[in-house]
């Protein structure tokens, strides 16, 4: 393996402008191919095999022509205090408004609050309902701002008006301004780093460049596999975070090899056929775990995991051939300022060499060896204690109660529950199937009845029926939110009670809308998460096998990941569910964790961590190689490794941080649990964990045995093939030719 990326870094390096000119043209090409491309069909199918989906989609079979997708929005009323609704003042305000946001090109009906029977108990609120026959993205601004004006007027007239649905629905905030902070910290970073501005630029320019290919890519080939800029945003979070962190790895050899006297050709092939090795690796890691992602059944969720595979591919080719073209431009302006000025030394020890034999990461790795168990039992402590509130993890799918009360999408949520109780926001929707009973009317009245009686159901709707009449479809109000446990009890007692009800009427029914979807979408996410964590953790431990050829190592790799994520998941369950500190973040409502977040959190995180491992040990491995006791592989690997691995960790947290920052609650978990994982995994167990345990396990550590030993093939991962051959410094030297000019 280092031999083939050492040609290929060398002829990289040799061939600039060839390599500069093809990863041109993949980018013009992929980037004219998306602005033709036509856009991609949304599937409305978000987990296919659950109840909840498989009701909706016999919904969508047998009440042909609505539109599932259009627009709505619920107009909430709010009396004045002392008043009611029902006020002939209040009417009139409220049928004008009707009247008025009814009569617009691109709506299908208005249903005001007293033709609907939506007015509360108390008389102090009621709804209108309004459907669209498009979809929320193509509303024209006509119909918008015929909806705002309406409410602005009502308004004025005294009464209190909010909004919800999905006509309005506040937009999460462009991401552009949180990546912006966090490349900006990022530039910071690797400036401190490097102490040179070329240095810094480059990996920033190269993984922009990898971003660039893969959502466009994405957009190319959205209409032929169903992708979207959705599906692709992990891909460019993930293309970010992995591109910076691969180049920074060359070059950071790179200059370390320059260092060492080497000419900036061999530098660069020498770069490319050790830390490339590594990266090579650490890629493939990360691809196992987005690749695992299509065992969770979640077709949204396989698309995502392809695509940001996709993009972490072209990250690690950047990284082995753009990496190296960049550098033969550009041989010495990613030097250190004192390196340029004191230029290359030849065949010189490790402190002449640039590379001191003491600094932060050595010092470091010398204090953990001198003390490994209270270490190890500090980090695993803590990390375990930080792991306690995983136990009552809940998931669920965050809605407008989780938005800012600034919004009036949560008043108007609020005003609902109010008026009409906590349950009124999130229904259930009971689906009869009546195909083939002689009677559908008394089966579906009996379900209605049944179900109506259950403990936890506040009121039915009326049954609506298809026109063929063997279909049928009701309201059922539960007493708790739509995230509270009793809705949740409520649906499954629903569901055991079935099999009496069915057999009475010899109709079937199904539970759907989205409270139902949520719940059933949680409680598949949570089984998934098991077998998917097996997945990945058993095949990295493989690859990390072939990598550095010893048992001991991958499943300390392994178990210290488990441990470093479910830390940042318990960290979000207390902070997010329990609402510990939540004030800080700007968290107005605690409750269930997003459904996708576990899953993402262990995927990209798995991805991260191993990264680490890779980029760190394999330092480590690479100096016992070449002869160093286990300690001292220990000492060399960190002196090498630490603070490109820190620079690295400090990037992505400062890019998943940013986005906290948001307003919106989901973006905000997803970048605190990515932000305190990374920060959990690069400091604590790779800084910490890891060199307390090689220090414990000795020459343990690197043991394999014979006969796997045979079967296993070497990849020389250290480049110990590249020590005997000779290299283009020898071969100029031979030749009294330079190497460089």
């Amino acid at each position: 393996m280092a031999t083939i990326l050492y040609r290929l870094g060398h002829m990289a390096f040799r061939r600039r402008w060839s390599v500069l000119l093809v990863w041109t043209a993949v980018l013009v090409a992929v980037g004219a191919a998306a602005a033709v491309a036509p856009a991609a069909k949304e599937d409305g199918s978000f987990m296919p095999g659950i109840e909840a989906q498989k009701a909706f989609d016999l919904m969508e079979q047998r009440f042909p022509g609505t539109d599932s997708e259009g627009a709505n929005a619920r107009i909430v009323f709010v009396a004045p205090d002392g008043q009611k609704i029902t006020a002939a003042d209040n009417r009139a305000v409220i049928d004008e408004l009707v009247e008025e946001v009814g009569g617009g090109a691109q709506v299908d009906h208005a249903v005001s609050p007293f033709q609907g029977k939506a007015v509360s108990k108390d008389l102090s609120t009621a709804y209108a309902t309004v459907s669209y026959k498009v979809k929320a993205a193509d509303l024209t601004d006509g119909t918008k701002n015929a909806l705002e004006s309406a409410i602005d007027v009502a308004q004025k007239k005294g009464l209190t008006v909010e909004l919800g649905g999905t006509a309005l629905a506040s937009q999460p905030a462009a991401g552009g301004m949180a990546e912006g902070v966090g490349i900006a910290l990022a530039a910071v970073v690797l400036v401190i780093t490097f102490g040179s501005l070329a240095a810094a630029g480059l990996p920033l320019l190269t993984a922009i460049i990898g971003v660039g290919i893969s959502l466009a890519s994405v957009l190319a080939l959205g209409s032929t596999f169903g992708l979207s800029m959705t599906t692709g945003t992990l891909a460019s979070m993930l293309g970010i975070a992995v591109g910076i962190d691969y180049a920074l790895f060359v070059v950071s050899r790179y200059r370390e090899e320059r260092s060492k006297g080497h000419d900036p050709q061999e530098a660069a092939a020498l770069a490319a056929g050790t830390a490339g090795s590594a990266v090579v690796f650490a890629g493939l890691t990360v691809v196992i775990a987005l690749a695992g992602l299509t065992v969770i059944g979640v077709p949204m969720l396989s698309k995502m995991g392809l695509s940001a595979a996709g993009a972490v591919v072209i990250a690690v080719l950047i990284a082995l051939t753009l990496v190296p073209a960049l550098l033969a431009f550009w041989p010495n302006a990613v030097l250190s300022r004192s390196a340029r000025k004191g230029g290359a030394k030849r065949n010189g020890t490790a402190e002449e060499s640039g590379v001191p034999k003491e600094n932060g990461g050595s010092r470091w790795a010398r204090f953990v060896l001198r003390r490994p168990v209270p270490v190890l039992l500090a980090g695993v402590a803590g990390l375990g204690a930080l792991a306690l509130p995983v136990m009552d993890l809940q998931m669920g799918m965050p809605g407008d109660e989780a938005k800012p009360t600034s919004t009036t999408e949560r008043r108007a949520y609020d005003a609902l529950a109010d008026g009409f109780g906590a349950g009124f926001n999130g229904p259930l929707t009971i689906v009869v199937d009546a195909k083939g009973v002689p009677d559908a009317k008394a089966a579906v009245a009996t379900m209605s009845k049944e179900i109506g009686g259950t403990r936890g159901v506040v009121s039915v709707s009326p049954a609506q029926f298809n026109e063929a009449g063997d279909t049928a479809i009701f309201s059922a109000v539960p007493t708790g939110g739509p995230n509270d446990a009793t809705t949740k009890d409520l649906v499954h007692e629903i569901r055991s009670e079935r099999a009496a009800t069915e057999s009475a009427t010899g109709a079937t029914f199904e539970v759907t809308g989205s409270t139902a979807m949520n719940i059933d979408v949680a409680g598949a996410l949570q089984d998934a998460l098991v077998p998917y964590l097996a997945i990945i953790v058993g095949l990295a431990f493989v690859l990390l096998l072939v990598v550095f050829r010893s048992i001991l190592v991958p499943i300390k790799a392994a178990l210290g990941f488990l441990l470093s994520v479910l830390a940042a998941l318990g960290s979000v369950v207390a902070v997010f569910q329990w609402g510990w500190g939540a004030e800080l973040l700007g968290i107005e409502q605690a409750g269930p964790i997003m459904s996708l977040m576990p899953i993402f959190l262990v995927g990209i995180v798995f991805g991260l961590a191993m990264d680490y491992e890779v980029f760190l040990v394999a330092r480590m491995r690479e100096a016992y190689v070449h002869g160093d006791r286990p300690a001292q592989a220990v000492v060399t690997g960190f002196r090498h490794s630490a603070r490109v691995v820190v620079a690295a960790a400090l990037i992505m947290i400062a890019v998943f941080s940013a986005f906290v920052a948001s307003p919106e609650s989901m973006v905000k978990t997803i970048g605190f649990g990515l932000a305190i994982a990374v920060l959990f995994d690069a400091f604590v167990v790779r800084m910490a964990l890891v060199p307390a345990a090689l220090a414990l396990l000795g020459h343990a550590a690197w043991w394999l045995p014979r006969r796997l030993e045979r079967i296993l093939p070497n990849v020389d991962i250290e480049g110990a093939a590249l020590q005997s051959r000779p290299t283009t410094d020898q071969q100029h030297d031979e030749t009294r030719e330079p190497a460089y000019k």
